[in-house]
C-alpha cells in the first residue's frame, strides 16, 4: 500500500426489511425414480475415515423408509453399524465379501466386477 492513500473501511451491517433464501447447490442428484430390486445395479466403494474403514453400497433408488428397513436387517445379520445417506448404505468395517450374497438374497444385483 503506497503512502498517501486512505483505507476504506466500513465495519457494519446492511438490514432489509426483507428475508433473503439461501440457496446453495447440492452435493449429489438424488433420483426420485424408484426402482425394482432386480432393476438396481449396485456398486461398492471402499473408504478411509479417520482410519477407519467404511464400506458404501448404492445407490438405491428405493423408498427411504423401505431402504431403513433393509439397512437395519443388515446390521442385525453383520453384527456392525451403518448409515443411510443420499440413497448410499454405510458400514463400519470391510465388508464387502459378506454384504453380497445378503443383497443378492434380497433381490438386488450389482454391476460386473464389484
Amino acid at each position: 500500500m503506497s503512502r498517501g492513500k486512505k483505507l476504506d473501511l466500513f465495519i457494519g451491517a446492511d438490514i432489509e426489511d426483507g428475508w433473503a433464501e439461501v440457496q446453495s447447490p447440492s452435493k449429489t442428484k438424488v433420483s426420485n425414480e424408484i426402482q425394482e430390486p432386480k432393476k438396481h445395479f449396485l456398486v461398492f466403494q471402499k473408504e478411509k475415515r479417520r482410519g477407519k474403514t467404511v464400506t458404501l453400497v448404492g445407490e438405491f433408488h428405493r423408498p427411504k423408509e423401505e431402504l431403513s428397513v433393509l439397512l437395519k436387517l443388515l446390521k442385525k445379520k453383520l453384527g456392525c453399524g451403518g448409515s443411510l445417506k443420499d440413497n448410499w448404505m454405510e458400514f463400519q468395517g470391510e465388508l464387502k465379501e459378506k454384504i453380497r450374497p445378503l443383497l443378492v438374497e434380497e433381490g438386488f444385483r450389482f454391476k460386473q466386477g464389484h
